[in-house]
């Protein structure tokens, strides 16, 4: 492989910054820029120089020796100061002398190739770096120090194990001894669809720690929408005045319940208007509606339900949850509540007062099922849960093969296919598409 570079220290200037190194010429290309590198993982002081012996900066020196590096190469580590002119001075040296830079990720990339961390990991490296809770920080600690990859691992085995004494049965059907038809074999399909559907909770909580929960305040002017976005967020980020359509624009917050990252949504109000900015303003309320993970439709209780917000809801995605937020509940000394009605669930709450406020901070968490106390999770991602839901799919059609046709042949291939889909997680299985997909989502250096 190249000889690759980057700056691994974030964009901008800082007290220290460091350039990175690493392949077959990472070491004769750190003693032209600073001479003699000392023992490895000792750290040595020296002035890096330019190619006319010119002293480009001074700092510390650091060489790790392949095997034992982050990539599994030779890696060098050039910290000196955090000034983005210097350290794009050294990254230039470094390419004149045959390095590359590197892509985004291909440090990882190069330590997932080189059998020093799993895919799981891998990607874990990055959702540490992007993690926006204490939460999200410490699952995705636990999958980068592999409590992910090892539940899958150990599924894995389960899983190989009993598609190795089903083949073994059907290459001898011809003994008198029924072995498909044993409980045990039934017992361990169960135990393997039991299985899944464990590390499946985990994986659902650690996505949602690790990409939150988009919520969207809908609803009439003057309702009381950016008031309960107020209350939400802790702080006046939205005007709120008697005056309606004082939003006009979509004003986005980032919140965290209990470590959830939620992503608030205030919008102009949904109503008939001749104005051009407003029209603006309620176009931009419908695409942000669109995209949202949950829908508050924030009603005036005083009023009722209206023909107007009949016709709100009925225009709203049905494919969306939705909540009705009854507001404005002291002016009828009304306390707040959470109630189902007609199938719907409507909460009461006072966004002046307070009341109901941590009712539905609460709801919202557990409308996700998301559980804060839960210290067993790890993080994980989309394609984590749609291979878990594949695995879980061919287990199960296997199972009915079996229970419904005797058809080991049919479980055999089903639990080949589980297999696969497992191998996805950790990279035992995977394609070079999906390779560059993930890696180019890192920062360059990491």
């Amino acid at each position: 492989m190249d000889t690759i570079v980057a700056i691994a220290t974030a964009p901008g200037r800082g007290g220290v910054g460091i350039v990175r190194l690493s392949g077959k010429q990472s070491v004769a290309i750190a003693e032209n820029i600073c001479g003699t590198l000392g023992a490895p993982r000792f750290a040595k002081f020296s002035n890096f120089r330019d190619h006319d012996d010119e002293i480009i900066d001074s700092g510390v020196v650091l060489f790790f020796p392949n095997p034992a590096s982050f990539t599994g190469e030779d890696v060098i580590e050039l910290q000196g100061h955090g000034s983005p002119l210097v350290l794009d001075r050294l990254c230039q040296r470094a390419i004149s002398l045959g390095a590359r830079m590197a892509r985004p990720g291909e440090f990882s990339e190069r330590a997932f190739l080189n059998n020093k961390m799993d895919l799981a990991q891998a990607e874990a490296v990055a959702d540490l770096i992007d993690s926006s809770t204490e939460q999200a920080a410490r699952s995705a600690m636990r999958s980068l120090q592999g409590v992910f990859s090892d539940r899958v691992n150990d599924l894995l085995t389960k899983l190989t194990e009993l598609r190795m004494y089903v083949e073994a049965s059907i290459d001898f059907a011809d003994e008198e001894i029924d072995f498909l038809a044993e409980a045990a074999v039934d017992e361990q399909v169960k135990d393997l669809l039991k299985v899944v559907d464990g590390i499946t909770s985990s994986a659902q909580q650690g996505r949602l720690l690790r990409e939150g929960m988009s919520v969207v305040l809908a609803g009439q002017p003057n309702a009381g929408k950016s008031s309960i976005h107020n209350q939400l967020a802790g702080h006046d980020a939205a005007i709120v005045t008697e005056v309606a359509g004082t939003t006009r624009d979509v004003l986005r917050e980032q919140i965290h319940l209990g470590g959830l990252p939620l992503r608030i949504s205030d919008t102009a109000g949904l109503h008939d208007s001749t104005d051009l900015v407003e029209q603006e303003g309620i176009r931009r309320t419908q695409n942000e509606i669109a995209q949202a993970d949950h829908i508050l439709l924030v009603i005036d209780d005083n009023a009722g339900m209206t023909a107007k917000d009949e016709q709100i809801r009925a225009d709203l995605p049905q494919h969306i949850p939705l909540t009705i937020i009854r507001n404005k509940i002291d002016k009828q000394s009304k306390s707040a509540a959470l109630i189902e009605e007609q199938g719907e669930t409507i909460l009461l709450l006072s966004a002046k007062t307070g009341d109901g406020m941590a009712l539905l901070e609460k709801y919202l968490c557990d409308s996700v099922g998301y559980h804060p106390e839960d210290e067993g999770v790890f993080i994980a991602r989309r394609r984590h849960l749609d291979a878990l839901a594949r695995a879980r799919a061919s287990i199960d059609s296997g199972y009915h093969c079996l229970a419904g046709m005797g058809a080991g042949e049919l479980l055999a291939e089903e639990l080949r296919q589980a297999q696969l889909a497992l191998g996805e997680i950790t990279g035992t299985f995977t394609n070079e598409d999906l390779l560059d997909k993930i890696f180019s989502s890192f920062c360059i250096g990491k």
